[in-house]
């Protein structure tokens, strides 16, 4: 079946990854990650979370996706050789001069194609392929028919990754300008802002040497979202993903919260495993779905799978996140003699609040 790659934006949110089912993280260190914001992991750190993953049975991606300038070789040249001592079980590339490094200094780790390299064809993956890569994390602009059409293609022992859910970018496959053009933080350097999904208001939008190509602009009493997309979920299409020949299925978030992280993984853990157990008459269970809706996401879609960028750009017609339950703590210990529980506390309670215990291969169950 499909790998469950997680997201691990620090060391509790790979725990919760890795008890909630994933088959595999992906994190960074303190520099050459996408996600810059994220707390992300220090040497120490990172050498303690392979051991971590390696001991649970789950493999560890480190993730040097980033585009690096010159003055910043040396500095990922030592990172490299760190990671060539620490082992972990592959790293995410964008960049061909970083790929070419990882080669030359650390011949013995894996390395996946990033999403950022834009890999949108077979001629892509069998570049990639010829270059020693293991795996490819196809664009997010592809349809599902054009991933079937690449796995049969390109090698069988290249394995072939999509993101199916989490945010999007309006960008191809995240390469932006927009956060530097506003902020002067470099997108592709991991310092993303974020400000194709702030709140805009437009005249018009016309390019002057195409005066009759008037862009749409989506606005309602809550604000522009002529940047916003959607946020993807495919948990209704597992069926179809394994029928494409997809090897790994990858959550997006390591911004996100060590309950967004768990419920996710748990429930495309339950899922998957639903699908593997009897996949002739698998139903997706409808609580999945909703388990998915209580974390914080913009408006759900199907991401392109099913439609090209040019008839649905994905644009969402809601304004800002859907929130529907709050990150109240987590279960640090509990006393059978007494039926009681410690629990860190992480948002407000009241006497009398109905709340949800999240448990690993369960939805949730109220009291």
């Amino acid at each position: 079946m499909m790998e469950l790659l997680s997201p691990a934006g620090n060391f509790e949110k790979l725990k919760a990854a890795v008890l909630y089912g994933a088959d595999a993280v992906y994190f960074a260190g303190k520099a050459f990650g996408m996600r810059d914001a994220a707390d992300n992991f220090t040497r120490d750190e990172t050498v303690e979370a392979i051991g971590y993953c390696r001991k649970a049975g789950v493999k560890s991606y480190i993730t040097l996706n980033t585009t690096p300038h010159d003055d910043e070789v040396t500095e990922l040249t030592d990172y490299v050789e760190f990671l060539r001592e620490a082992s972990p079980d592959g790293v995410i590339v964008a960049d061909v001069g970083v790929f070419d490094l990882v080669r030359a200094k650390a011949p013995d780790i894996n390395i996946h194609v990033s999403t950022q390299a834009n890999a949108v064809s077979s001629l892509d993956c069998i570049s990639w392929y010829k270059r020693g890569a293991r795996r490819v994390v196809l664009a997010r602009e592809l349809s599902l028919d054009e991933i079937k059409a690449i796995r049969k293609t390109v090698p069988r022992d290249l394995e072939i990754e999509v993101f199916v859910h989490g945010s999007m970018c309006i960008s191809e496959s995240g390469r932006c300008l927009l956060s530097e053009y506003y902020t002067g933080r470099n997108a592709n350097n991991g310092k993303c802002t974020q400000p194709c999904r702030w709140n805009y208001t437009f005249a018009e939008i016309v390019e002057e040497k195409r005066t009759d190509d008037r862009v749409r602009i989506i606005e309602n009493s809550g604000g522009t979202f002529f940047l916003s997309s959607k946020d993807m979920c495919m948990i209704e299409h597992i069926p179809e993903l394994v029928d494409a020949g997809v090897d790994c299925v990858k959550i997006e978030g390591r911004m996100k919260s060590a309950y967004y992280t768990a419920v996710t993984s748990n429930a495309y853990r339950m899922a998957i495993d639903a699908y593997a157990r009897d996949p002739d008459d698998y139903r997706l269970d409808p609580a999945l779905m909703r388990e998915l809706e209580s974390v914080s996401h913009r408006e759900y879609d199907t991401g392109f799978f099913f439609t090209s960028p040019a008839s649905d750009p994905k644009i969402t017609r809601e304004k800002g996140y859907t929130r529907e339950k709050a990150y109240l703590g987590v279960v640090t210990g509990y006393d059978p003699a007494t039926g009681l529980a410690r629990v860190e506390q992480r948002n407000k309670i009241t006497v009398g609040d109905e709340a949800e215990t999240i448990s690993p291969g369960m939805t949730g169950r109220p009291f």
